[in-house]
């Protein structure tokens, strides 16, 4: 038990044991508790000021506007900055906006003064979703981008419950300016925590050299989301679930009120429900997505999260309301983590912030449009007849996604199936023997087929370093120079399956050896730089780069892995 209990969690370690995502995770941890504080105390001084539940509704209206018009466009803002700089202003700026908003509160300044302040932090803090999204599969392995994505969903989770408390204890201890000033401080530490980020990304030119105007710019992100069929589905099932989040914002309020004589505050109490099963489910959604076939999981998923909301027309008691809550936000984690991760690897790196942006300006859209048709389905129908109607109604259009998933779960079957023979191959080889399945399968993707006869010339001593090359089938001589010039000696000679030609591309030197074909060889070549980027799995690297410090201690002892030069570029696999 113990034994399971610790690979349950291991991929959650390796995630946590990179410096700068644990940076990257506090800094989200500090300033969205901040921001949930934040949004209680607004409410409440809106409120407070102006007695209108009409006020509140614009304040909120007006901050989700402000995210939904400038959702497309932060992701182009993202990809033409350095991400976590760009986090850095932005949580400066917030900070700033946050302060203004306290001296308002404090000098009874204007309502309308109090909801610009909160429309230009909302403004202001667009950026940071579609940021955090295109960045994270640079800063973990493929083989943890789940784990990832769990992890930062399980913050988010944990801020819904801890930042409501915060700000409703603050309010009862000091006011509303307490809250802002506190909320400020928030985002200035975290903009601290980012500043201490080593990570830096690739600015990437977004109108093509000139050639492509802002709405083309824009329209990059919506296209790779229609364009890849596995990240069209699963976005289409994030929205569905985003959208019953909505309805849910205003559900629960009726709840509340009419059938748990919680009043106001059971509102919170349900939003608690759904951030602690996010919270527990975040353990086993890396699990869920390591299986092949997908596509009854994230029905399950769908399932789980809309049709208990019909338990809540005969449900009267507040605990067993949180707990249908609690199953329901678990559910949602499984569609919200599979649906973002696949999202993120069917997306190329340069187009990641674009595709951010769109997504999130989708989901706050969504968002929107089940709170804005809610009241209105409820005054038609009811209460109960609005639960019917969000439990089965969503269910159903879920459903509609069923045949796609499964043939998405064929297609990826049906590509695994026919890497499978490389798969084999490349396990066989020591520098892969702990190489995760999806690095195999990406490399096995790349791979190039190529024959050579008896007597060619394979590689040539001092040549440009290009490919690494497994040997499929044959046999090959290894002759070199070496560091003294003169005759090639016989090195070795090499049966299939093995590979040669890393050494040049680890160390970014010419070829150190001659490779020749003593007969008829068949070889699959990896590009070079493909397999650096594939070598971010440091399991794979580490394996790689004791095989290439041995073998160029034949040839080069002075260009050998273990000097200073080459081990600090080992670091940086």
């Amino acid at each position: 038990m113990t034994v399971r209990f610790k690979s349950w969690f291991s991929s959650y370690g390796e995630v946590l044991s990179e410096r700068d995502v644990r940076l990257l995770f506090g800094a989200l941890a500090i300033s969205t508790t901040g921001s949930w504080a934040y949004n209680t105390a607004l409410l409440a001084f809106i409120y407070e000021r102006t007695h209108s539940l009409g006020w509140v509704g614009a304040a909120g209206v007006a901050r989700m506007l402000a995210s939904l018009l400038l959702s497309p466009y932060s992701g182009v803002v993202v990809e033409r900055s350095d991400r976590f700089r760009l986090m850095l202003g932005s949580n400066t700026l917030a900070a700033v906006w946050q302060i203004g908003l306290a001296i308002t509160a404090i000098s009874k300044g204007p309502v309308l003064l109090a909801i610009a302040f909160s429309v230009l932090t909302a403004a202001t803090t667009v950026f940071e979703k579609p940021a955090v999204g295109a960045t994270m599969p640079t800063l973990v392995s493929e083989r943890n981008l789940v784990a990832a994505n769990a992890l930062q969903s399980t913050i988010d989770n944990l801020t819904v419950i801890v930042g409501p408390a915060i700000g409703a204890l603050l309010l009862i201890a000091g006011s509303a300016s307490v809250v802002f000033s506190i909320n400020a401080a928030s985002f200035l530490f975290a903009a601290l925590m980012v500043s201490q980020i080593k990570h830096r990304t690739a600015k990437v030119d977004v109108s093509e050299g000139g050639t492509i105007g802002f709405l083309q710019q824009i329209s990059v992100g919506m296209r790779t989301i229609l364009g890849a069929r596995s990240a069209r589905v699963l976005v289409a099932l994030c929205a569905l679930v985003s959208f019953v989040y909505g309805t849910d914002t205003v559900l629960f309020i009726g709840v509340s009120s009419q059938k748990l004589g919680t009043g106001p505050k059971g509102y919170g109490y349900l939003l608690v429900g759904l951030g602690i099963g996010g919270v527990l489910m975040a353990a086993a959604v890396d699990k869920l997505a390591s299986r092949s076939r997908l596509a009854w999981v994230i029905i399950a998923g769908v399932a789980g999260y809309c049709l208990p909301t019909a338990l809540l027309v005969v449900i009267h008691t507040p605990v067993l309301a949180v707990i249908v809550e609690v199953f329901r936000g678990g559910s949602t984690l499984v569609v919200d983590v599979l649906a973002f991760t696949a999202l993120q690897r069917a997306t190329p790196n340069d187009q990641l912030g674009r595709v951010m942006g769109v997504f999130w300006a989708l989901i706050t859209a969504v968002i929107a449009l089940g709170m804005l048709i809610t009241p209105q389905i409820s005054r038609a129908f009811g209460l109960d007849g609005a639960l019917w109607i969000m439990a089965i109604g969503p269910f159903l259009l879920g459903l509609l996604g069923l045949p796609a998933l499964l043939a998405v779960d064929s297609a990826t079957a049906a590509a695994s199936a026919a890497l499978a023979p490389r798969v084999a191959l490349l396990e066989q080889l020591q520098m892969f023997a702990s190489a995760s399945r999806p690095l195999l399968e990406r490399l096995a993707s790349v791979m190039q087929d190529q024959d050579f006869q008896a007597g060619a010339k394979i590689i040539t001593e001092g040549a440009a370093a290009d490919y690494l090359y497994v040997l499929v089938e044959g046999q090959v001589e290894i002759t070199a120079s070496g560091e003294s010039g003169g005759p090639a000696k016989l090195i070795r000679t090499m049966q299939a399956p093995v590979y040669f030609g890393e050494i040049g591309i680890l160390e970014h030197i010419p070829r150190t050896a001659n490779v020749t074909a003593l007969g008829d060889c068949k070889c699959a070549l990896i590009d070079g730089d493909t397999l650096l980027e594939a070598l971010n799995d440091a399991s794979a690297s580490s394996s790689l780069r004791d095989s290439a410090s041995s073998r160029l201690a034949v040839t080069h002892p002075s260009l050998r892995s273990g000097d200073d030069e080459a081990a600090t570029f080992a670091g940086s696999l």
